[in-house]
Parts: structure tokens; sequence; C-alpha cells
């Protein structure tokens, strides 16, 4: 069979648009920013120049396990939200939330919370969570030790729990309860005093009103 030349030259010259295109496209093509008036994902991550991992916002299936220097641990967090990440590329706070019925009809994972990690340790530092599902019932503000490398236990913790009390309960750098102020479920107030043991070594509570 002969060629036809003329043919040959449209093929040619088809190829070279057909790459000029793409080339465009690829470099130029696309603006540094766009607007949109909705976007659905799954999950989005932001990151460095370098690649960097800094900001991860994903559902519940594409949710990341816990990240130290770039690797990544097993997923197997039960909510959807948004992980933060340090310099170093390893997780130090998030903000996330969950709640569901299980096969038996009970209430699990349900709440949320907002959490800042300490470098280094692998602990929170500061939390702010509400929790109420058929195994866990807490909402407060909890503050740990902010030393550098130190040791990652409760300092401060301003909330109420299962007994249906309102706390604020300051701790030691141990992370033992020294001083709790209370108002309770029936409406009764106090203030303990405790030592290192754990031991009351005075609680004030105020005295009847008089009649």
């Amino acid at each position: 069979m002969v060629e036809d030349p003329r043919m040959r030259t449209v093929l040619i010259y088809a190829g070279t648009v057909t790459m000029l295109l793409a080339l465009t496209a690829s470099t130029r093509g696309a603006p540094g920013s766009q607007e949109f008036d909705e976007i659905t994902v799954r999950r989005i991550n932001i990151v460095e120049p370098d690649g960097t991992l800094r900001m991860v916002v994903a559902d519940r299936a594409k949710l990341p396990g816990v990240i130290v220097r770039g690797k990544e641990g097993q997923r197997n967090r039960p909510y959807a939200g948004m992980l933060f990440y340090d310099d170093e590329g390893s997780e130090n706070g998030g903000l996330v939330f969950a709640g569901h019925r299980d096969a038996n009809g009970r209430v699990v994972d349900s709440g949320g919370q907002l959490s800042f990690d300490k470098y280094g340790v692998g602990g929170m530092l500061v939390q702010l969570a509400g929790i109420s599902d058929n195994e866990n019932r807490f909402a407060g503000l909890r503050i740990k030790d902010n030393s550098v490398a130190g040791p990652n236990n409760n300092r401060i913790w301003v909330g109420n729990g299962d007994d249906g009390a309102a706390t604020v309960a300051l701790m030691d750098m141990n992370g033992r309860k020294r001083l709790v102020m209370e108002v309770g479920r029936d409406g009764a107030t106090s203030l303990t005093f405790l030592d290192a043991n754990g031991k009351v070594l005075n609680r004030l509570a105020p005295s009847e009103s008089p009649r």
C-alpha cells in the first residue's frame, strides 16, 4: 500500500498541536487560585511546597491514622474531622466529631473535641471535649503540664462528669488532685484540699442559712 504524503503531514501536525496543548494546560492552564460555589470531597490535604503535610480534612473512612514525621500508623479512628501537623509532619492536634448507634441500638462515639498536642510527647496539651454516649459522659476543658519534654500529666480540669457534678480540679506536677471545687448534682457546694496521696486534709462547705 502506498502511503499518502498529505495524510502523513496531517497526522504529524495533529500530534504536534496535541502535545503543545497538553503542555500548556499542565504548566500555565490552571490559575493559581480558583473560586467555587460548592465542592464535595472526601479528603483534602494541605501541604507545604516540599510536600510536608500540614492539615487534613476528611470523612471517617479517609481520616488518616496517627502520623509521626510523615509515617502513618493504623487507621482505626471512629470519627471524621480536621487534623493538624507540625513543621516536621507529625500530628499535633485536631478537631474531630462522631456519633452513631451500633447494631444493638446503643449510642457510641458520640461527641467531639478540639485538641492541641504537646511537642515530642504524643499526648494532648489542651483538650476541649464533649462526649455523651453509652460508655462515656463528660464535657469540659482539660489542660496538661506544659514543661518541655516533661511528663504529660493533667494539671487543670473544668467540667462535669457522669456523676452530674460541676468541678474545677487543680493537680500537682504528678497529676494528683490537690484542690477541688465542686457543685454536686443536688446543688451542694464544697472546696476540698488533698495531700499527695489523695487524703482529704480539709473540706469547706457552707453552713446552713439561718431560718
